[in-house]
């Protein structure tokens, strides 16, 4: 491009740094945009999520995505409008990476390979004239008049506005080290500390001999001094450490502060109410009648789960199934209706989908994600203090503000020369 007329400087080129790079260098064709990522490939962290398959969006409406939104959800519903799960389908479908739908709505391409999904915003991106530099961006230029620019190692950087989108504190390794924290604190901005979310759970339990054992429609209840705070029936995971799985993932969601105040129960038999349930019970009793009871359980339960679940009953083991009695088996069909477990901490912030927590969203114009502060800064994506469950919603939303934050900063970038697109 010769003399553009206008400057744009992304920071970050991950999802919501590519989403608004491309938004961007639509609305401002004449534009110089800039994305400065310092990793050797773009959408590292992309490239990974969803086990690698990249669960990209959720087959929904706005609405609902907003409905999955754990914190700031009424900040988002411009860009979620703006940009929606149906565009950001079309936007993957129209550049060559057919998509597929499973269960929960969740999308995913058809290939099963997060890299087609990063490889296309990247070949958009390019053919549409963007500047990939592969450095640091190390600081803001600001002064009374607002941003101006960034400071790398190889010197100043001029721009009409810049777009923040360096992810939250989650996967330190893909390049998502805090860095927009920084930056938006250094120009008077608050922000939340982060804190970890979407994350495995460890509990006071040994769940070491648990450890690969997947369940699946399972119930995940979590009280929070007695009352409860998030029910879902799903997937989960026991590991070396405790819990993980969807279920414990979106439950982290909930639970902030001392880990003393929660409990978890895991509903076995959701499908099953208490008398349905009690029937069962008779009948595998009746059915090894001879055998002792540790042996009775193999049609109810994987093989992993009995021994805890006889130990939580405090039932022997070597007790003939046909001599359990009323009170016994009630406490079995209270314990499969609620094993329960006790979270003492989450992993380390690094093990997290995402951060909560970030650029505080009473700083930021809901409709142009601009600083309302701080003229021709702009923030898209984790950086931002809004999270949700897992499904596709968090790529939705680093979607959603990268295009919100990419068109805008464009259009102000332009008003400075007089110009409208």
């Amino acid at each position: 491009m010769s003399n553009p007329i206008a400057a744009i400087i992304i920071i970050g080129g991950g999802a919501a740094g590519m989403a608004a790079a491309i938004a961007a260098a639509r609305e401002a064709p004449d534009a110089s945009v800039t994305v400065y990522e310092p990793n050797a490939v773009l959408g590292r962290k992309l490239r990974i999520t969803g086990k690698g398959r990249c669960n990209v969006t959720n087959d929904c409406s706005p609405a609902e995505v907003m409905e999955n939104v754990t914190k700031n959800r009424k900040f988002l519903t411009g860009a979620l409008f703006r940009f929606t799960p149906a565009d950001t389908m079309a936007f993957f479908e129209e550049n060559g990476v057919p998509l597929k739908t499973e269960r929960g709505r969740r999308v995913f391409p058809v290939s099963d390979k997060a890299a087609d999904i990063s490889s296309a915003m990247e070949r958009v991106m390019r053919g549409l004239g963007v500047r990939v530099a592969q450095e640091k961006v190390t600081s803001l230029l600001h002064g009374d008049g607002g941003v101006y620019g960034v400071k790398t190692a190889s010197g100043d950087h001029t721009a009409d506005a810049v777009i923040v989108a360096t992810g939250g504190a989650s996967y330190p390794g893909t390049g998502s080290r805090g860095d927009g924290y920084r930056f938006a604190r250094s120009v008077g901005m608050a922000v939340s500390e982060p804190i970890p979310s979407l994350i495995p759970v460890i509990t006071r339990e040994d769940t070491a001999p648990l450890s690969g054992l997947s369940l699946k429609n399972v119930t995940l209840t979590v009280t929070d001094g007695g009352k409860e705070i998030y029910s879902e029936m799903g997937e989960m995971l026991f590991t070396h450490f405790g819990v993980s799985g969807p279920l414990v993932l979106s439950a982290s969601a909930h639970m902030r502060g001392d880990m003393k105040r929660y409990r978890m129960f895991i509903d076995l038999k959701p499908a099953l109410d208490d008398a349905t349930l009690d029937a069962r019970l008779i009948a595998d009793l009746a059915k090894y009648g001879q055998r002792d009871f540790v042996n009775s359980l193999s049609d109810l339960l994987p093989q992993k789960l009995i021994d805890p679940v006889i130990r939580l009953t405090g039932i022997d083991p070597r007790k003939k199934s046909n001599a359990i009695t009323r009170e016994e088996r009630s406490a079995l069909r209270n314990t499969l209706k609620q094993f329960p477990l006790t979270p003492v901490a989450f992993r380390p912030i690094d093990e997290a989908i995402i951060t909560s927590g970030g650029v505080e969203v009473s700083g930021i114009h809901p409709k142009t994600m601009m600083s309302k502060t701080v003229p021709g800064l702009f923030f898209a994506g984790e950086v931002i203090d809004v999270d949700a469950y897992t499904g596709g919603y968090n790529l939705q939303i680093a979607f959603s503000t990268g295009v919100a934050a990419g068109q805008n900063a464009a259009q102000y970038a332009l008003a400075k020369y007089d110009i409208t697109t």
